[in-house]
This record gives C-alpha cells, structure tokens and sequence, in this order.
C-alpha cells in the first residue's frame, strides 16, 4: 500500500474530503439559486421591457389604461391591477367616455374628486410605491377584486413634475409577493414612465378635444359631428341597428340677437346647448351644426324613442327661463327636425356611409324646416319619400 493510500485512508484526511465535499456542495447550491435569481431577474427585466414599450407605444388614453389594467395583470400574473386618477372635472372619465370606453369605469379605474384618499399612502416628498399586506384603508382601491382573496399589494404613485395624478395599484394572493422592504427599483421606474405617458395621453387628448370642441357653447363643433355621424351611419349600415338623427333650432334667434345684442345671444346658445346635454343619455351626442343650430344623434334607438328624446329637449328648453346678463330671464323655445337612418339590406352595398348621412341630414333638415312653418316650437318627424 502506498503512502498515498494510507494518508488518504485516515480519519483526519477522510473527514477534509467531507469537509471539501460538503462546501462544494454548499457553494453549488449556492451558485444555482443566484443563478437562479439572475434568471428571475432577466425574465421579470424581459416583461418590464415588454410593458414599458405597450405603455410607451399606446396611442391613446383608452389604449394607455387598458394596457396598465389588462396587460400588466397579464404579464406578471397579478390577481388585480387598478388605476386610481385624480379626476375633480371628471375630465378624464369624459374622454373615455367619448372615446366608448366607459366600460373601463366600472373594470378598475376609479375617478376621484379628490387627491386626499390616495396622498395618505404615500410620504410625497419621495413618492415611493408602499408595499404591503392588504389593509382595510387600501379596499377601496380594489373593490372590483374583492373576491380575489388579495394577501398583498403595491401601490405605485404616480406623480409628474411635483403634480400627483393618482395611483397605479397592484395586488396578489400570495403574502409573499410584496413585501415591506423589498426593492421597489421596477416599480418606481415604472410609475414615472406612467406618470409622463399618462400626462402626455391627456395633453394629447385636450388637443384634441380643442379642436373638435365648439368654443362658444362647449359642446362638439361640426367637424366632430360629421366624422362620428360617419362613423355610426358605418356602424348601423353593418349592424342594421336603428339611428336617429335631429336638427335642432332655436326659435327666432336672429331677433334676440337684434334686440338685446350678441353677447345676450351667446348667453342663450350656452344655455340651450347645456340643457340639450342634460337630456341625452351616455352613448348619444349634440354638435353646434353653425349658428343657432345644433345637430343630436342617438346610436341604436328606434324611432319612437328618438321621438320622445325630442319632444323631452322641446318641451324642457320652452320651460326654462334663460338667464342673462343685460335683463333678468329670456324665454326661447327650439323647433326640431328628427329622422331615422334606416338601411334596407339590399341597399347595403349600394350606398356608402357618406351618401346615407347626406340623406339622412338632408331629411332631418326638410323636417327642421316643416316645424318651422308650421308655428315654431315643434318637432317633427321626416317622412322618407
């Protein structure tokens, strides 16, 4: 036997090759899980990256909110995503609104009238996102995951040169997920990308509605009318849905303005169109056509109850008492022309979208026309010829 062997075989030599083996072991074990943390790491970088180019790439205020509410939860396997806005004009919640997606008022996004609910999370000087178990003061931020079971959450501020816009609120069922202490460096860089792609939606959208935005009156002007009339006459030529389409007038306008001057004249049309507003149901909208006139279309509503929309403005505007500057009240009263798009099968192919909104405006305007002569203060309904 050599020596070697022998040395090899002695307690103390056996118990070093233990030894070494038990640290190789231990160092290896080590070794995979920072491994596998570096892996974890990379893949959670690749979705961070992923969600940063959505939300950079988002080309409206709708798109930006769906992809924080659907896109996120989807990506990193979250049990609830919410958006807090601070929203005191319901400014953002018309946007939507205009922009048909309402629905996203009711699926995670909470408009508030006031910062002071959220600004309690967080030490705004640092506008760190607050990780946590599930507090009672956080439920209402996640009303619509209550079933979710929710064991912990994030909640991300989201603020944009010193302004604080609102929160962007993650939740889990695994306790474990976020915690206080853990490193918050994704999360915060990802609130600030928020907080300037949502400041930038909105400017985007105020250009917008600035330029489809009668100035006098604050309701839509002619140009928006006329792309969205396309776009439902599109819509209801496909689905064969019913649309109704008005031209309202003010009566004897030309002698208020006459008689007790322009600015009194502005005053009414302000009036009106706000009072027109106030009978029209989410999905309907009211243009100022020019002038006196204002246009309404009513989406997927039958006649009938075109008719009764109508004659409900009528009847509340010869109601009402405008009130002005140069003397106490003046009464107006509106005539109204209302017409129905209705789109025969076979004329489908045949007629495009523009030619059925001519057609139907042109009947509308025929009707304006009958109320007028027939003693103002009327609506009438276009008979198709």
């Amino acid at each position: 036997m050599s020596n070697d062997t022998h040395d090899a075989q002695r307690p103390g030599a056996r118990l070093s090759v233990a030894l070494l083996q038990a640290e190789n072991q231990r160092l290896r074990a080590r070794l995979d899980a920072v491994m596998h943390e570096a892996r974890l790491n990379q893949d959670k970088m690749r979705r961070f990256d992923l969600l940063e180019r959505k939300v950079i790439g988002a080309d409206s205020l709708t798109a930006l909110v769906r992809t924080l509410l659907v896109d996120y939860k989807a990506l990193f396997e979250l049990d609830a995503v919410t958006l807090a806005l601070v929203d005191p004009l319901y400014e953002v919640a018309q946007m939507l609104e205009s922009q048909g997606a309402g629905e996203l008022l009711s699926q995670g996004l909470q408009c508030l009238d006031s910062e002071r609910r959220l600004q309690g999370f967080y030490t705004m000087q640092a506008a760190m996102p607050v990780l946590s178990g599930l507090a009672a003061e956080h439920a209402f931020l996640f009303e619509d995951a209550a079933s979710h079971s929710l064991a912990s959450v994030a909640l991300l501020p989201l603020v944009h040169h010193g302004k604080f816009m609102g929160s962007l609120n993650l939740g889990s069922q695994d306790a474990q997920r976020f915690v206080a202490g853990s490193s918050t460096d994704f999360l915060q860089r990802l609130a600030s990308l928020v907080a300037v792609c949502l400041e930038s939606a909105l400017a985007t959208e105020r250009l917008k509605q600035a330029g489809l935005t009668d100035i006098l009156t604050g309701v839509h002007n002619r140009r928006y009318f006329e792309s969205r009339c396309l776009e439902e006459v599109t819509s209801a030529r496909r689905s064969g849905a019913p649309l109704v389409g008005m031209i309202l007038d003010v009566d004897k306008f030309k002698n208020i303005n006459d008689t007790l001057g322009h600015p009194t004249g502005d005053e009414v049309l302000r009036y009106v169109a706000r009072l027109i507003k106030a009978q029209l149901r989410g999905s309907d909208m009211v243009a100022r056509y020019g002038g006196e006139e204002f246009v309404v279309l009513l989406p997927a509503t039958p006649q009938e109850a075109g008719l009764e929309i109508a004659e409900r403005i009528r009847r509340v505007v010869a109601a009402q008492t405008v009130p002005v500057k140069s003397r106490e009240t003046v009464r107006v009263s509106i005539s109204i022309g209302v017409t129905l798009l209705t789109v025969q099968p076979e004329a489908t192919e045949a007629a495009d979208a523009a030619t059925l909104m001519a057609d139907m405006m042109a009947r509308a305007d025929k009707a304006l026309y009958e109320a007028k002569e027939g003693g103002r203060n009327r609506v009438v309904v276009a008979v198709r010829d």
